[in-house]
């Protein structure tokens, strides 16, 4: 098994519709109190992406943000989970410019006009977080390269909170990939662009491990998916390319980069299905400021 393949829970062919997923183990529902374990472990995410974010800045290194993410979570009392994963050493992975996913700090100066993808988690309790945000560095001499990044950037975004607020009213896993593919469409309708969603990596089930049944497609696909019901958490994480959706993985064995060189863009975060509604674990309110637009108020586990 190579370290891809080790750190991507589900390796999709690249078809645009698998019939139906597959579920190793059926038993991926969290009971009452195990969800409300998951909620420190999310905060612990929340506060390494926060640091991380606050660390992005031309002239910081990729290694900088890992370093300040790392402080961030073992303050909040946790650990990587990342670093649990074989042959990765690092709190985060940091992806920039057409790099979509899984890419390795390094001492690799972040440029003005930059946009960067972090992705961390955190394992605390024995119970994990995971999450992902994109920021773009401004650049006054390359105006239209910003704002085509900021607009991806958007319109992942935008994605992402699509399907969580679909989670909230779904009655099947898989209505998420409609409601992620619909907005994307949507978006590139009114902006006049065809944006591209990778097919070969989708987000996760999430629990004991970082990485669970049952996957979550960010794309239509035949198959209806597991129930949402009670019990359920997932880690929903578009990924969205301003070109072809085409990637290739480097040579260093785990960044994944779309093969035309155009901008990538991820997003995630994890969400729990429980009795009274949903709760975004990896945001500090829960999700409440991004879920209203939607109409929907998440609750937290009681």
């Amino acid at each position: 098994m190579s370290p891809l393949e080790s750190w991507t829970p589900w390796p999709l062919a690249a078809s645009r519709a698998p019939s139906i997923a597959v579920f190793a183990r059926p038993n991926f529902y969290k009971s009452a109190e195990e969800i409300r374990l998951m909620v420190e472990p999310g905060l612990a995410t929340a506060a390494a992406l926060d640091a991380a974010r606050k660390t992005i800045a031309v002239g910081a290194t990729t290694l900088d943000v890992d370093a300040a993410a790392e402080r961030a979570i073992v303050m909040h009392g946790g650990a990587s989970n990342f670093k649990l994963v074989p042959g990765y050493r690092h709190t985060v992975c940091a992806s920039v410019n057409d790099e979509v996913v899984h890419g390795i700090p390094t001492a690799r100066v972040l440029a003005a006009g930059d946009i960067i993808s972090i992705d961390a988690g955190a394992i605390l309790g024995g119970w994990n977080g995971d999450a992902a945000m994109t920021v773009v560095l401004p650049d006054a001499s390359r105006p239209e390269l910003v704002a085509e990044r900021e607009t991806l950037s958007a319109v992942t975004r935008g994605s992402l909170w699509a399907g969580i607020a679909r989670l909230a009213t779904a009655r099947h896993l898989n209505e998420l990939g409609d409601a992620i593919e619909g907005y994307i469409e949507d978006e590139g309708a009114r902006l006049g662009h065809e944006f591209g969603i990778l097919t070969e990596y989708v987000g996760h089930g999430i629990g004991r491990s970082m990485h669970e049944d049952p996957p979550v497609y960010n794309y239509r696909v035949k198959g209806k998916g597991p129930d949402v019901k009670p019990g359920l958490v997932v880690a929903i994480e578009p990924m969205v390319t301003w070109g072809s959706p085409a990637t290739k993985v480097l040579d260093d064995g785990w960044t994944v980069s779309t093969v035309d060189g155009l901008s990538a863009c991820h997003w995630e975060h994890t969400v729990a299905v429980h009795k009274d509604g949903i709760w975004v674990t990896t945001a500090v309110d829960g999700g409440a400021a991004d879920l209203a637009p939607w109409g929907v108020t998440p609750v937290r586990p009681a």
